[in-house]
């Protein structure tokens, strides 16, 4: 006759000790707002004053420049604890 299979493993498992929770650095929240910030004012000013000296010779480039900052902005948001 065939042996009954049997656990080879406990069936409580303790949890494991508690991390210690990582907090961010000082500058990360700041530097991500600024970020966002710069980002849409890029775009606005390119769309409000286009024939700015700076911005007219950027053209439509200024939209990657201002998307460029925001997306910065939410890379580092990722990094937020």
């Amino acid at each position: 006759m065939p042996q009954p299979k049997t656990r080879k493993k406990a069936v409580y498992t303790p949890p494991q000790k508690a991390q210690e929770t990582k907090v961010s650095p000082r500058w990360l929240a700041p530097t991500m707002v600024v970020a966002w910030i710069i980002g849409i004012l890029w775009i606005a000013v390119y769309y409000i004053a286009p024939d700015m000296p700076f911005i007219s010779d950027l053209a439509n480039w200024n939209l990657l420049v201002g998307f460029v900052f925001i997306i910065f902005g939410v890379i580092l948001s990722t990094r937020w604890r």
